[in-house]
């Protein structure tokens, strides 16, 4: 097996560092956020770290970058209150790459792909139409992590939609069966299958 201490990746080449390192962890959730400026401009946006925080309430997190630089979703955020976590599947996976692209905040990537913004439910915040699983948001908190200069992002469901046929009779939303698209790293995707669901564990006698 390949072997890095912390000295062996501090002195690793940028591009091949970050590679390594945002891989490293696993699969993870492939999301489009949408949301919508004062000014009334769509904004939607590719994060690959979007994690389940708790149940009750129904709560999920991610994490943002340094905002030193415009961030969009952040401010669009903040000003409204809410926001949308739209499930990335195989047939929008380019669309959806592109929306990492660094477009002033007067223009929508929404008019720079084929992705369509979708208005429902009780607030302005835009969805991706088809996606097979969308949220609505309600900004709750954002925790400054200062090890790494990045904020976690808190935020409750408020609005949940789920195609019909993803959703199971015990509550198991099988986003196999929606085609729902994974990161790895941070430019490549895969369509994961479902295999097997296990019961419950309890120790062994």
């Amino acid at each position: 097996m390949a072997f890095f201490n912390f000295e062996d990746i501090q002195s690793l080449e940028k591009i091949y560092k970050i590679n390594l390192i945002n891989s490293c962890s696993g699969f993870k959730s492939a999301n489009l956020l949408g949301s919508i400026s004062k000014e009334g401009v769509s904004n939607v946006a590719v994060f690959s770290s979007v994690t389940h925080l708790g149940s009750n309430p129904p709560t999920l997190g991610f994490i943002l970058r340094p905002t030193t630089v415009p961030r969009n979703t952040y401010k669009n955020i903040k000003d409204n209150g809410y926001f949308t976590i739209n499930h990335i599947y195989e047939d929008i996976i380019e669309d959806a790459h592109h929306t990492s692209a660094k477009y002033p905040e007067n223009v929508s990537e929404f008019d720079k792909t084929d992705l369509e913004e979708e208005f429902k439910g009780n607030h302005s915040a835009p969805f991706v139409k088809n996606s097979p699983v969308q949220m609505c948001m309600k900004f709750v908190e954002e925790v400054y992590v200062s090890s790494n200069d990045v904020m976690l992002i808190v935020a409750q469901i408020e609005e949940l939609y789920v195609k019909d046929t993803l959703l199971q009779e015990d509550g198991l939303v099988n986003l196999s069966l929606g085609n729902v698209a994974t990161i790895n790293g941070l430019d490549s995707y895969a369509i994961p299958k479902f295999k097997k669901q296990l019961s419950y564990q309890r120790p062994k006698k």
